[in-house]
């Protein structure tokens, strides 16, 4: 019984604790906007990538080397 005494002032500790944070999370707008990030990450802004150098002169490298062997 002795740690009941102990157990339920921190489990009340805790709880107000996260009911603090979650408060502050409303504050501050972190809420606001649920569902902008799982539709900004399905849009396509990003640039096409230029093509490797490298990989362009593998490519003709082999181009060349199919046409030797026929």
């Amino acid at each position: 019984m002795s740690v009941l005494i102990w157990l339920i002032p921190v489990a009340l500790g805790l709880g107000l604790l996260g009911l603090m944070g979650f408060m502050w999370t409303l504050k501050t707008g972190q809420m606001d906007d649920l569902d902008g990030a799982a539709h900004r990450i399905l849009m396509d802004d990003d640039k096409p990538l230029p093509p490797d150098k490298n990989q362009e002169s593998e490519r003709a490298e082999a181009d060349n080397s199919g046409e030797k062997s026929r």
